[in-house]
């Protein structure tokens, strides 16, 4: 069934000169404008802190979209002029009351309304608080107002708990729409269809058949100009509560009982919750990290993290992370999950391993088999090259009985056109139409970090740095020892899996 268009709405992004907006919304804008997702009654209203008026954002964009490369998502077209005559900017500071008085104005009180903080953390909470005095987060009978947060929606459990607070204290949860722009992406959403739409899949999703989980979120690119934000921030912080906990829950939650949004984050939400609160002791077990070193990475030279402009020379700040994880549930008891993310690593790679439990040796006690069978595995890709395999074994060509093993895939690219989506399309398509099944819950939020508080502690008190590893390899030698220790290693970074070995 095709999707409906969305009901007449004004997006008012605040920080809409920034990199987000051009880069990501207006480009994921112009994608549903020109599917027909969205028309003529969308409206954008830009607020930002440059002096301006309304030519002066849609010239902004004009000069992005004329400078798009062959990567960018979209290009300037029909649907873009359409969109452009729709634009207003409206200039001030968040924290005052002008600017607020100035929305109202725009928007009168009858108007669908979507608020986008495409802003630091720090306005957050004020900003909140300055649309709810001003009466502009009022729903009424058929008007709804919503309000969209990037993350990283705070910095521990306590200021996660302490914004949750401030912000439901203003507004109501079924108001509040909390990104993670992974939940985009295709493969992703797809983890739901494929694990519940598939039998064969489903009834092998739990600890009797499946050995370990790997999460695998690397990056090929370095800390570059935002020294200053990722020294306050690093890796765990940054990736591990929003993104990588949210692929975790999509894999590890239980069949919803309907796919409503309130049913599914029910499920997502008990997911992290079941994840195991360690101790100080068995953080260190469980937890390592890195930061990479000075070497050459895509043909240049790079500085090592502390030397970075903006960093501290003395900085304990994380560039990598790996942390071995349970969920404490009666699917996934003593199934590990294994975790991993950094900067300046071997290869752009976001994938999920499922590895399944060995097969039995003693069936092949009479033939040639010298080695150990590889136990079959699902690989989910969900960047940059989206898709699923499923790795199994068969028996090579010859009179002996010798496994080898293949690769059974599927790529979207091969069998849809995706390659022109920015991942934000489905995000704002569902904030239009109110649909919450794929936005992080308070609870949820708060679980995450309370399963990362313990390594956040340890790491504060620790006066050492994180363990250096050389750009372009695929971390510390300490996150190898992680997993080696379970007799496990992780799966290679950067393999592509649709091409069988030869």
């Amino acid at each position: 069934m095709d999707a409906a268009p969305t009901p007449p709405v004004t997006l008012v992004i605040f920080g809409a000169t920034g990199d987000l907006t051009r880069r990501l919304l207006v480009p994921a804008i112009i994608n549903l404008t020109r599917s027909r997702l969205v028309g003529e009654d969308l409206h954008i209203l830009g607020i930002g802190i440059e002096p301006g008026d309304d030519e002066f954002l849609r010239g902004r964009l004009d000069q992005f979209l004329n400078h798009l490369s062959g990567e960018a998502p979209t290009v300037k077209d029909e649907a873009w002029e359409s969109l452009r005559r729709r634009i207003s900017y409206t200039s001030g500071d968040f924290t005052k009351d002008d600017i607020f008085v100035e929305i109202g104005k725009r928007l009168g009180p009858n108007a669908n309304a979507a608020f986008y903080l495409a802003v630091p953390p720090s306005f957050f909470g004020t900003i909140v608080e300055k649309l709810a005095a001003h009466g502009l987060t009022d729903e009424s009978d058929g008007v709804f107002r919503r309000i969209a947060i990037e993350k990283p929606f705070g910095t521990d459990l306590a200021s996660a708990r302490a914004l949750n607070a401030q912000i439901l204290a203003q507004v109501g949860e079924s108001q509040v729409y909390r990104l993670d722009h992974f939940l985009g992406k295709e493969t992703v959403q797809n983890l739901m269809t494929a694990r519940f739409a598939n039998m064969m899949i489903e009834s092998l999703w739990n600890s009797r058949y499946i050995d370990h989980v790997q999460i695998t979120a690397a990056e090929i690119v370095d800390v570059g100009s935002r020294g200053k934000f990722y020294d306050a921030t690093g890796a765990l912080r940054d990736m591990v509560p929003n993104h990588l906990f949210q692929l975790l829950a999509m894999i590890a939650m239980e069949p919803p009982n309907s796919f409503d949004a309130e049913a599914i984050r029910n499920e997502k939400s008990k997911v992290l919750k079941a994840l195991r609160i360690y101790t100080p002791e068995e953080a260190k077990m469980h937890g390592v990290r890195g930061a990479y070193g000075a070497g050459p990475l895509n043909g240049a030279e790079l500085p090592a993290y502390r030397d970075t402009k903006d960093v501290s020379p003395d900085s304990r700040t994380e560039t990598f992370v790996a942390l071995k994880l349970y969920a404490d549930t009666w699917r996934w008891a003593g199934v590990p999950f294994y975790l991993r993310t950094g900067k300046a690593l071997t290869a752009r790679d976001t994938e999920i391993v499922i590895t399944f439990q060995p097969v039995p040796f003693a069936q092949f006690r009479e033939t040639d088999v010298k080695r150990r069978l590889p136990p079959n595995r699902l690989v989910i890709q969900v960047q940059p090259d989206e898709g699923m395999s499923m790795e199994i074994s068969i028996k090579s060509p010859g009179l002996s009985v010798d496994t080898v093993p293949v690769s059974l895939d599927f790529r979207y690219a091969d069998k849809f056109d995706i390659a022109k989506t920015t991942g934000y399309e489905s995000l704002l398509y569902d904030l239009f139409i109110g649909d919450q099944t794929l936005f992080q819950r308070a609870d949820g939020i708060e679980a995450g970090w309370a399963a990362v508080q313990p390594f956040l502690d340890i790491w504060a008190r620790d006066e050492s740095v994180p363990d250096a590893y050389a750009p372009g390899s695929m971390g510390p030698i300490c996150a190898d020892e992680l997993i080696q220790r379970d007799r496990r290693q992780w799966h290679e970074l950067g393999v592509v899996l649709h091409k069988n070995d030869k």
